[in-house]
């Protein structure tokens, strides 16, 4: 029986087997990243050392995102893949270890969120450009870029969930775990995959070279420029919601873990929803004008969060602004896959990557201690504004973005010669 037009790149059998293995470990991986920044304010009482180990655990993909793209287009990515993955499979077993037996300390656990970190910076560039070469119709590259989120945000919505029902019945050991079992999964799937497009042959260049190049054609090309920008705007205004949240969960409504992965469970329905609205479409066509909008909703929500003293609507309007923070990325996303040359997707995802996750520990940071100051509220609310002001100006300048991205669409196939502008 034919698949559904939103689930057609699972027509694929490779991607079909590596989305499986994905499916489980993205599970496990929100259900850590709760425990982790639980624990790591249960141990010490602070949004300054929740924000430093959220820091930590990002930190590395602003300095060495890039070269893992450019490693990326050089060598075999799965075998990067199977690499780092091996290593978190490690970092999350030291966890369940130290911590099952009462002797984890702050220090192990900010150098374990760091390992985490440095391993991470090279998977998710990777990750983000191997699964292209896994589709065999490349039309099909929208829809799977879709349902890529629709993974990410599914386990960004259930993960937490579990994880809080987890610490609160048997502690942070188990969702430590829970996440090492999980990464066997993947893989398993990533021994059993076979690329069945192989990434271009290219001449022998210097890796600084490469760096350089990827950086040149990121930064000169408006459109990737103008959403690299924003993404990392709204990563660093909207992001560190993550470390901010137990905070609130404790002191605005006097509750635990278990709220905590209410509301970041909240923002993974947000991003779900952007996530299968996205897989419905049968074009990257059209998708520029969502992306100013879906930030301005992501600040909108946020900011509103900040005065909300219900527990039902501040879950509402964290689902809100998932869903702007991830319609936003997820666009940025699809339409950087669908124009940028195969010779430099894995630089430029690695730059993707770079701004947009990257950027998130300098928010992680500023809100831990801008939070120590004036409060986890107000510090949602300073976020918001400026995400949504940031929404705002990309929104003005849509024209020009439209300009630019004509002539590859029209090169891609994407809208005929004579067709109308990307909209």
């Amino acid at each position: 029986m034919p698949l559904p037009r939103s689930l057609r790149a699972l027509a694929s059998p490779n991607f079909r087997l590596y989305y499986a293995g994905q499916a489980v470990s993205m599970i496990g991986t929100w259900v850590q990243s709760l425990a982790l920044m639980w624990l790591a304010y249960r141990l010490s009482g602070s949004t300054w050392f929740t924000g430093l180990v959220g820091f930590l655990n990002s930190a590395p993909y602003l300095v060495l995102s890039p070269f893992a793209g450019v490693l990326g287009d050089r060598l075999d990515r799965r075998r990067i893949l199977i690499t780092v993955i091996t290593l978190l499979f490690l970092q999350s077993l030291a966890l369940a270890i130290l911590s099952g037996f009462g002797v984890l300390t702050m220090m192990q656990l900010a150098g374990l969120a760091l390992f985490a970190g440095i391993a991470n910076s090279f998977e998710t560039p990777t990750r983000q450009s191997f699964f292209v070469q896994l589709l065999e119709n490349r039309d099909d590259l929208p829809n799977a870029i879709a349902l890529n989120s629709v993974l990410m945000n599914g386990a960004r919505l259930v993960g937490p969930s579990i994880g809080g029902l987890v610490i609160a019945a048997w502690g942070e050991t188990a969702c430590f775990a829970i996440n090492a079992a999980t990464y066997l999964a993947v893989i398993a799937a990533l021994r059993r995959v076979r690329a069945v497009r192989p990434a271009p042959a290219r001449a022998p260049t210097r890796p600084m070279a490469d760096l350089a190049d990827g950086w040149r054609y990121a930064m000169g090309y408006l459109p990737i420029r103008r959403m690299l920008l924003l993404l990392a705007t709204v990563s660093v205004t909207i992001g560190p919601y993550s470390s901010l949240m137990p905070a609130i969960a404790v002191k605005t409504f006097g509750q635990g873990a278990q709220l905590v992965g209410l509301f970041i469970g909240a923002v993974g329905l947000g991003a779900v929803i952007a996530a299968v609205s996205l897989a419905r479409r049968q074009s990257v066509r059209g998708l520029a004008k969502w992306i100013g909008f879906s930030a301005i909703a992501a600040g909108a929500g946020t900011a509103a969060f900040s005065f909300s003293r219900s527990v039902p609507l501040s879950a509402v309007l964290m689902a809100i602004a998932g869903f702007g923070m991830f319609m936003t990325a997820a666009s940025c996303n699809t339409i950087v896959q669908s124009v940028v040359p195969e010779d430099k997707r894995g630089r430029v995802m690695s730059y993707y990557t770079m701004f947009f996750i990257g950027s998130l520990p300098l928010g992680h940071l500023a809100a831990g201690a801008i939070a120590e100051r004036i409060g986890a509220p107000l510090t949602f609310l300073a976020g918001g504004v400026a995400c949504a002001l940031a929404g705002t100006l990309f929104t003005a300048g849509l024209k020009s973005l439209r300009d630019h991205l004509r002539p590859v669409y029209v090169e891609r196939g994407i809208i005929p010669p004579t067709g109308e502008p990307p909209q």
